[in-house]
């Protein structure tokens, strides 16, 4: 090959276009670790253990209705008649009774002197007049703010009292917890966390865009060079090594970057209770999130056997198998002729495709993305309830991430070069 102007230009182009790729690969790693311990504290912070499923939670919710309604204790002027009647209405029969009690035939002539006293002493009728004034002392005694106050003091201490009461396991986690997580991201309250998170969130899903878009452009645009300079035999080896290098930085990056990604969470719980409001919000019920390499790990970490072969056979036919076929392309193609007819070279380059699974992988793993969308989405749909009492709306975040997509690219692209390696061989002049 001879070393032009021109030749030197398109290796440096395409070197700074393997860079460039290799560089958004690193980045997405990076990234995709961050975001992933970012959504793994904020689903600790926000799990439901820790919120719809506390005991302490709902004694704190349920405690600070009661107190604001005792707090808003306060007896109304339509209440002050209604209680008054009530009051007259007793007091009357109290009288009456009494009255009657003591004009019964008395045996003793103690008890029969008491009478008479009764009776010449006391007017009944009289007496009775007399309840509709005691009463309204009585009603304006209880309705004064000192005795409102009072009130509210015993029912608040009673409540106190037994709140203290209650009490789960989980109080002391849930503390160390938020402990950490609120001094992690500087922040002192639920809502500020949320909205740091939230906004942290937003930040690295541009990011990742932006790198997968960088990394997926430098991919085509090394194809249009081979496009461009396809005719120029001098140029396939040097284009062919590039374009095997770009296939190994998509495999490494596709196979480290999460895949999918499963979130589940109640978005908001509001239950009506005694004209005040129990609110959850954000309680996660579920999240995961898995890298091919990371499913892998997690297969061969069990103790079933079956999950442990299955990890091997994935390991085996969907990264390693896929390596050592771009391994075998680029000494199929460096190698003199000799070597490039070499039975074993050959097999591993043009025949191993046969047991190359990364296809297989890509439409499974897009079957079980839309198989565990459907279950969560049937599921959660279960929960939302809308009544006059109880509101519940559920959340879905089940999503393919950037590791899918770079891994779908790395098998296209493997596609078209065992395509291209076909049509141009070393017998070719390549």
């Amino acid at each position: 090959m001879k070393y032009t102007i021109s030749n030197i230009i398109m290796l440096a182009g395409l070197s700074l276009l393997l860079a460039g790729a290799a560089y958004a690969g690193y980045r997405l790693a990076s990234i995709s670790a961050e975001r992933e311990q970012v959504k793994e504290d904020y689903s600790l912070a926000n799990s439901v253990t820790f919120g719809l499923f506390s005991i302490d939670q709902w004694r704190d919710r349920i405690t600070a209705v009661l107190s604001d309604q005792i707090q808003d204790y306060h007896i109304t002027k339509a209440q002050q008649k209604d209680l008054l009647i009530m009051v007259e209405k007793e007091m009357h029969g109290l009288v009456s009774k009494t009255v009657a009690e003591i004009n019964q035939p008395q045996k003793g002539l103690g008890a029969k002197l008491k009478k008479l006293a009764f009776n010449t002493l006391v007017d009944s009728a009289e007496l009775q007049a007399q309840v509709r004034p005691f009463a309204k002392t009585i009603v304006a005694k209880i309705s004064s703010p000192e005795s409102e106050a009072r009130l509210k003091n015993i029912a608040g201490s009673k409540v106190h009292q037994l709140t203290r009461q209650i009490y789960d396991s989980v109080s002391v986690a849930n503390y160390k917890v938020t402990k950490y997580v609120y001094k992690k991201y500087k922040i002192s309250n639920p809502e500020a966390f949320n909205q740091r998170i939230n906004q942290k969130l937003d930040t690295l899903k541009t990011q990742l865009i932006q790198y997968v878009c960088i990394m997926l452009g430098c991919v085509l645009v090394a194809l249009l060079f081979w496009f461009t300079l396809h005719k120029k035999v001098h140029l396939q080896t040097p284009l062919f090594i590039f374009s095997l290098l770009f296939a190994f930085v998509m495999l490494i990056t596709g196979s480290l970057l999460p895949v999918i990604e499963v979130d589940a969470r109640i978005q908001s719980l509001d239950l009506e209770l005694l004209n005040g409001k129990v609110e959850f919000k954000n309680q996660v019920l579920f999240y995961q999130s898995k890298s091919i390499l990371g499913i892998v790990k997690t297969l061969i970490g069990q103790p079933k056997p079956d999950a442990i072969a299955v990890g091997i056979l994935i390991l085996l036919f969907i990264l390693i198998l896929p390596l050592l076929r771009l391994i075998a392309k680029g000494v199929y193609v460096l190698s003199p002729k000799k070597m490039a007819r070499n039975s074993t070279v050959r097999y591993l380059t043009f025949e191993l495709g046969k047991w190359d699974m990364s296809d297989v992988m890509i439409v499974g793993m897009l079957m079980t993305y839309i198989g565990l969308n459907g279950i969560l989405k049937s599921q959660l749909a279960s929960l939302n309830i809308h009544n006059n009492f109880l509101n519940v709306v559920t959340t879905n975040g089940t999503s393919l991430q950037p590791g899918y997509f770079i891994f779908a690219g790395y098998v296209l692209f493997a596609v078209l070069l065992s395509y291209i390696l076909k049509r141009v061989s070393p017998d070719d002049g390549l």
